[in-house]
């Protein structure tokens, strides 16, 4: 079973994507402080990390970018959500694997992880 860590300040947007991504045969686990980040990566292994692009003290660009530029993350899978998606265009991409425009539907969102989880388990990204 496939793992999803989930990281978004809005504890309604954590539980919807939870519950849709649970009910799809993931492993979930969400926080909603960015701190908790690499230990969350550290600890659980997830085989993809999805979270917004707008949260508390940081932009979820940064994120990614300190997730693809650090060795031993380089090759997880980044979904970035956001409502602002010029924003995210006019910035650059971060290296983000995907980047979902909200308001986003959840069978996309589901379609869109097990994608790249699925090169994961193919070989075309390497583990963590």
């Amino acid at each position: 079973m496939e793992k999803v860590l989930l990281l978004d300040n809005d504890e309604a947007v954590l539980d919807v994507m939870q519950e849709a991504l649970t009910f799809a045969g993931f492993n979930v686990r969400c926080i909603e402080q960015t701190s908790d980040i690499f230990p969350e990566i550290e600890d659980y292994h997830p085989d993809v990390v999805v979270f917004d692009y707008l949260l508390n003290g940081v932009n979820g660009g940064e994120i990614c970018h300190q997730i693809k530029g650090n060795k031993r993350t380089s090759a997880l899978p980044v979904i970035i959500v956001s409502a602002y998606p010029k924003v995210l265009r006019s910035l650059g991409s971060y290296g983000c694997d995907d980047f979902i425009p909200k308001p986003f539907d959840l069978d996309d969102l589901t379609a869109r992880i097990k994608r790249l989880t699925g090169k994961r388990r193919d070989g075309g990204l390497h583990a963590v």
